[in-house]
């Protein structure tokens, strides 16, 4: 194993899940719950657009992981989730057929409550990441 490769899986977000919210399976992404009441407490009630990126980074040999940004027009917060689409691919699957992404903490009920829902604007996008990521994962000689 490549000391990069190394490197990436010891960045890895612990907290990469789906479940189900109305019949849809659903990507989330779980907090500590100190970081996620910081996080509501300064966009609670307010009018805000969330800038989602996806950065793929591959290596060719069908490694695939994704540093997920999340910029919030208030607050100033920007987060940053690195997932290892190998063992996750369900999660970007699931991104690109709801473009929905949650947000949650431990505590959350998921589907029912304590749950930060981000609709995606370009749902093109989610798909458009999965179709690379899908490729990404396949080793080329």
């Amino acid at each position: 194993m490549s000391e990069e490769l190394r490197n990436f899986l010891e960045q890895v977000h612990p907290g990469i899940t789906t479940f189900d919210f109305d019949g849809k399976e659903t990507p989330c992404i779980e907090l500590d719950e100190k970081k996620y009441d910081e996080m509501l407490s300064k966009v609670a009630g307010q009018s805000l657009s969330i800038n989602t990126d996806l950065n793929i980074l591959q290596d060719g040999l069908g490694n695939a992981f994704v540093e997920v940004t999340l910029t919030f027009s208030k607050g100033n917060i920007v987060e940053k989730f690195l997932v290892n689409a190998k063992t996750h691919l369900t999660f970007f699957e699931a991104l690109a057929k709801t473009s929905m992404l949650a947000l949650s903490s431990p505590k959350s009920n998921y589907g029912k409550d304590n749950v930060f829902m981000i609709q995606l604007p370009r749902p093109e996008k989610a798909q458009d990441a999965l179709d690379i990521i899908q490729d990404a994962l396949i080793p080329k000689n």
